[in-house]
């Protein structure tokens, strides 16, 4: 991350984004973990981070045409449920099929079914071939989910993604994004696997035992990750995590980066000495409010406590 952009430059421009969070039940206590994939180490945008699965908005995912292949979800519920008022609703729809289609190039799970309503078989070894080629083409551009849906009469599932958050890249950043966080569980009889190319690792967590990796420098998680991550530590279920995320209002979290001596600061809205007007919030005791880098380790802070959280 940057501490600063070149004096008086105006700041990059945003590119839209959308990043999924799978999440899968586990049958003893805690209830749920979540993916993390691991970016190569070539990568020039985040290299070795955990992320989620997720990319930039193209501009077939607006296609008209491919929302006749969206279950349960049309341009105009797309935008109430992202909340976002001068957003489009072929952008929103766009979106949800970015975080559909990203989530399917990197980590090969499908958000989506037979239109006769019956689930890929992903099982059947002939199957999960044809559809491991699929995967292939789309990620190269020789294919699109319109073409996939046509091919293997599919419908995608928006309907079970959730938007959780929103988060864009401070300005002082060069490549900045726009990007959308959903939340889905992940399909039944479906399993994530890195491509190698641009996600090199597979982990299922749940949200402390990330935190916690995070903390003992065992991962790396970028800002954004650590925050969302922070907010589904709290709920003891899948169900309650979810209808939250159904009720819960999206603020934009737009990060303020600073310098202190020999460390870089990525002040969140919530922080006291946040001071970007009109993206500041309330202060809230005992949660991250900041992140402090130190010779490239990151370490969430409590403002109140300037301790670890």
């Amino acid at each position: 991350m940057n501490a600063e952009s070149q004096p008086g430059a105006p700041p990059a421009p945003t590119r839209d984004a959308s990043t999924l969070v799978l999440l899968r039940m586990r049958p003893t206590a805690p209830p749920f973990e979540l993916l993390l994939m691991r970016r190569h180490a070539k990568q020039r945008f985040m290299g070795k981070a955990f992320v989620y699965p997720g990319g930039q908005l193209d501009e077939l995912d607006c296609n008209p045409s491919l929302a006749l292949y969206a279950n349960g979800i049309t341009a105009d519920i797309a935008k109430r449920r992202l909340r976002e008022k001068n957003l489009s609703g072929e952008k929103a729809l766009g979106l949800f099929f970015a975080a559909i289609r990203e989530t399917f190039e990197e980590s090969g799970v499908l958000m989506g079914g037979r239109t006769s309503g019956r689930d890929i078989d992903f099982k059947d070894a002939a199957v999960s071939r044809q559809f491991a080629e699929y995967r292939a083409m789309i990620h190269q551009q020789k294919m699109s989910l319109e073409d996939l849906a046509k091919e293997e009469k599919l419908v995608f599932w928006l309907d079970r993604l959730m938007p959780f958050a929103h988060w864009v890249t401070p300005e002082a950043e060069p490549k900045r994004f726009d990007t959308r966080f959903f939340l889905a569980p992940i399909p039944h009889g479906q399993a994530p696997a890195h491509d190698a190319l641009e996600m090199t690792e597979t982990m299922w967590l749940t949200p402390k035992e990330a935190l916690n990796k995070q903390t003992a420098g065992e991962v790396l998680l970028m800002p954004p990750t650590i925050k969302t991550i922070e907010e589904m530590s709290v709920f003891s279920s899948l169900g309650d995590l979810l209808g939250y995320a159904a009720s819960r209002s999206i603020p934009t979290i737009l990060p303020q980066i600073t310098t202190e001596g020999d460390r870089v600061v990525v002040k969140l809205p919530n922080d006291p000495e946040y001071t970007i007007a009109g993206s500041k919030q309330r202060l809230r005791p005992n949660e991250i409010s900041r992140i402090v880098i130190v010779e490239g380790r990151l370490k969430a802070v409590c403002f109140w406590e300037q301790t670890g959280c």
